[in-house]
């Protein structure tokens, strides 16, 4: 183990992990799509680190935007009015599109704090304590957003702050056996019925707010099926309950769209964001609310309050990022390269028995694997572990939940750096069909 590997175990608690058996990489290069550890080892950076990494490694108008920031006046408090805070929000309105004309943004650090200060302004705005998620979600490791979340990671905040009820989403591919669906119309049907016998059990009148991640992201890379995000806007607008969409690892071009709500003919009450806002150069988050949300607060105190809200380095990168985003036209390599990602996926799919299914939009996916096609049963979490380690040796660099690999690289990437790094994919692949 290296000098700083080793540092790293002695002082640092390493995320999601059992620290014993730890033996972190020490990176000392990154640069476009790839980074390098100590040894020279060359990795191409599959999952955009955390699927944040939009705009790569080592973007001079990022760096230099924070630099001048820095040289200016690095820090103020949020509640003065300087220069980059206030560009920054109208630039995210804007982003944001027609459905927050009017509205206004409350700036926060990370993911998971968007969401908490989300949930503080739905309970606010309407009065009720109540909110709704899907199972196979994440929305942050804090608390509340621990609460929200809907898979394992929330068991340790458990038993945590009442008023937290969960629902399945869409994702026919492990729907019961017994149920069978004719098209993708009779799937959104399905998944919607459940979510309202869902509202009407937990009691319409106290729900606050139903949030759901516009594209399920770690969790399986969902792509909801035509007509169901329309379908819970209704069934929000029915029973009077906010619809929070949560962009926190969608939004930013990742879909191909500036927000992935923007693809799905809906208009949500509040988005939150993070990651692809600064591309994780420094840390920033958000909340957006529509109109009507922010004019609530002209004459009702807003108990929300952070530190570091609306940060003017972090403020300065996202208009930095916003600009790279155009000037870059991350929309057309997206929609052009997005295309490749499925195919080349797809054709992995039909090749390998060890894929169960892979699903993508633009460039986000994640590809399932199984010990049988027939059965689809999950591989378990020690033969990940290896598949993901072989992954890595062989320079391709992702992560994992549960069954499920993360393909989601930085939306600068060529094709040909896509097809170099997918055929890696592809070669590993033939060695898991071995193993199962």
């Amino acid at each position: 183990m290296s000098k700083y590997s080793e540092m790293s175990k002695k002082y640092n608690l390493h995320s999601w992990s059992a620290q014993r058996n730890l033996n972190p990489s020490v990176i000392s290069k990154a640069e476009g799509i790839c980074f390098w550890d100590e040894d020279g080892n060359k990795y191409y950076d599959m999952s955009s680190q955390l699927v944040n990494s939009n705009l790569g490694h080592g973007n001079k108008a990022l760096v230099e935007a924070i630099k001048t920031q820095a040289d200016k006046i690095p820090f103020i408090g949020p509640g003065y009015a300087i220069d980059v805070r206030s560009e920054a929000a109208k630039k995210l309105i804007e982003f944001a599109g027609p459905a927050f004309e009017g509205g206004k943004i409350f700036f926060t650090n990370a993911g998971a704090e968007s969401n908490e200060n989300a949930l503080k302004m739905c309970k606010a705005f309407t009065g009720r304590w109540k909110f709704l998620s899907m199972y196979r979600s994440y929305h942050g490791a804090t608390f509340g957003a621990s609460e929200l979340t809907g898979e394992p990671r929330r068991f340790i905040a458990e038993p945590g702050v009442p008023g937290f009820y969960h629902f399945d989403g869409p994702y026919p591919y492990r729907a019961p056996a017994q149920v069978a669906f004719k098209d993708e119309a009779d799937i959104t049907a399905y998944y919607l019925d459940i979510l309202e016998s869902r509202i009407v059990d937990e009691g319409s009148h106290l729900i606050a707010g139903i949030f759901v991640e516009t594209v399920v992201g770690s969790n399986g890379v969902l792509v909801p099926p035509k007509g169901y995000l329309p379908g819970v806007r209704a069934l929000c607008d029915k029973y009077g309950i906010l619809l929070v969409c949560d962009e926190v690892m969608a939004g930013f071009y990742r879909t191909g769209t500036k927000f992935a709500f923007h693809q799905f003919d809906i208009k949500p009450d509040i988005v939150t964001f993070a990651k692809g806002s600064t591309c994780g150069y420094v840390p920033l988050g958000g909340v957006i609310v529509k109109k009507e949300i922010a004019d609530f607060y002209d004459d009702n105190k807003m108990f929300n309050g952070l530190t570091y809200s609306a940060h003017p380095m972090g403020c300065a990168c996202a208009i930095a990022a916003i600009d790279e985003y155009e000037r870059l036209d991350i929309a057309s390599n997206v929609a052009k390269l997005g295309k490749v990602l499925s195919e080349l996926l797809s054709a992995i799919e039909r090749k390998h028995p060890s894929v169960g299914q892979s699903r993508s939009i633009g460039l986000f996916a994640q590809v399932e694997l199984v010990k049988s096609k027939e059965t689809k049963e999950p591989l378990d979490a020690a033969t990940m572990a290896k598949i993901m380690g072989m992954l890595k040796k062989e320079g391709f660099a992702s992560y994992n939940n549960e069954s499920g690999i993360m393909v989601a690289p930085p939306l600068i990437i060529t094709e040909e750096e896509l097809r170099t790094a997918i055929d890696i994919f592809d070669r590993v692949l033939d060695s898991v069909d071995t193993m199962i």
